[in-house]
């Protein structure tokens, strides 16, 4: 379960940025799937969150940046990606689009998570010399200036001095190194630390904790489902060693697309010969016909069918699925079911999270969300530096308090929270539009 994530100089997030998913303190009412957290005795986490703010404001941003430390996580290094294949997410492979633009001088970008995973509370941090923005040629001069480990509390690691910490903790995940060996544990691992890899995954891990290293990425590959871009959401991993030309049809998610309104009998995957990647299909059982969906069917039942998976996923194993513009093509009903059943304590008994960005005012309800589960972004005109905070944050008393019985959608629109922006084409068409003539630029092209 994630608890807090931060940012800084991450894209237009200049300053540290938090991303709580730690229910706010004095918050009554909607006490759903309140969890409990480890090692805390008053702190609650939260099961779902929504991201409000205009176009270009930065709401992307935050989930991109999340993006980014799980890719170089797994990846285990801060060099670019090999492959563009496996991510729509640009910053993810090409690591000089994350520098803010507006700095001339490289600047330390960071990352900070905190979450839980089986009976640990772990809190992992990374700084990242990147170069400045679009600067491809700083690639090998790339450097981890600091990455930090706590387990329940406890230091585990700390790169910069490399001091190693509690190695018979926790029990049983760790090497037990007897304390004359430590010395020379340490200066194995000072010689195999390389200043572009991770060292959680490289030298931690094969020196003296692989089971600690393995349950924090373990949670990173198959809890934090974070998708930057909402054609990306597609989950393939219940299908496998499928036989050509057989249609395989899993009753659940067909259950789930009559009730979203499919016309067609049901949807199956299906292997050709040309393609070996199960592609989705409408099937029509009494002509014994199938037609690829993407040609017969709606794009929001092709996008609700891909994410379907996704939402039992998360449900069953307590997973964290963040998304960007989770409502894309979907009615606001089925969108409502499925945040609801999120909210509904007997059905998501394992503590999974929704954490959502969005444009839909509908989701602005006292009565769906709680205050601090309902976030805005916004953008500072001059400085172009995005800031996050929470509906909470108003707090209750005084005339910017907000209560919860409040009329959150209407105060929105007035611009009482702020993260809205006035937009008025109209002087554009009344002067003569110019689209059909261009100015030519030739700006430097990056490589």
């Amino acid at each position: 379960m994630l608890l807090e994530f931060k940012t800084k100089n991450f894209k237009s997030f200049v300053d540290e940025t938090t991303f709580s998913m730690l229910a706010a303190p004095k918050q009554k009412g909607l006490d759903y799937s309140l969890f409990a957290v480890k090692n805390s005795r008053t702190s609650k986490g939260l099961c779902s969150s929504v991201i409000y703010g205009p176009n270009a404001a930065g709401k992307t941003n935050i989930i991109c940046a999340m993006d980014v430390l799980k890719s170089i996580l797994l990846r285990g290094h801060i060099r670019n990606a090999l492959s563009v294949e496996s991510s729509r997410n640009p910053a993810t492979v090409a690591l000089e689009l994350i520098p803010n633009n507006s700095f001339d001088e490289p600047i330390p970008v960071c990352f900070s998570i905190d979450f839980l995973e089986e009976d640990y509370r772990i809190q992992y941090e990374l700084q990242l010399d990147l170069g400045t923005f679009l600067d491809a040629d700083y690639e090998s001069k790339r450097t981890v200036l600091q990455e930090k480990l706590l387990i329940n509390g406890k230091s585990v690691f700390n790169r910069k001095s490399l001091e190693i910490d509690n190695l018979d903790f926790p029990e049983d995940t760790s090497i037990h190194l007897a304390k004359d060996n430590a010395d020379t544990m340490r200066q194995i691992a000072e010689n195999s630390l390389n200043p572009q890899e991770l060292f959680l995954t490289n030298g931690f891990k094969s020196i003296y904790s692989p089971k600690i290293a393995d349950l924090i990425l373990k949670w990173f590959t198959e809890k934090f489902m974070v998708f930057y871009r909402t054609d990306s959401m597609q989950f393939m991993g219940h299908l496998v060693n499928l036989k050509e030309n057989t249609v395989y049809v899993e009753k659940t998610y067909n259950e789930a697309a009559k009730l979203f309104g499919i016309s067609s009998n049901a949807l199956g995957h299906i292997v050709d010969r040309e393609d070996s990647k199960p592609k989705l299909y409408s099937i029509f059982k009494g002509k014994n016909k199938a037609v690829l969906a993407e040609i017969f069917e709606s794009y929001g039942t092709i996008r609700f069918i891909n994410m379907f998976p996704l939402v039992i996923r998360a449900l069953l194993k307590g997973g964290t699925l963040v998304v960007d513009e989770f409502d894309a093509s979907i009615h606001p009903m089925a969108l409502m079911s499925i945040i609801n059943i999120f909210h509904n304590d007997e059905i998501n008994k394992n503590h999974a999270q929704l954490i959502f960005n969005t444009h839909n005012p509908i989701f602005l309800n006292s009565n769906l969300f709680r205050r601090d589960e309902i976030k805005f972004v916004e953008r500072d005109e001059k400085t172009q530096k995005s800031i996050l905070y929470s509906l909470s944050d108003f707090g209750t008393s005084g005339k910017d308090g907000v209560r919860k019985n409040e009329d959150y959608m209407k105060n929105y629109f007035i611009s009482r929270y702020g993260a809205i922006r006035n937009i008025d084409f109209t002087p554009i068409f009344e002067k003569e539009p110019q689209s059909e003539h261009a100015e030519a630029c030739n700006p430097k092209k990056s490589s």
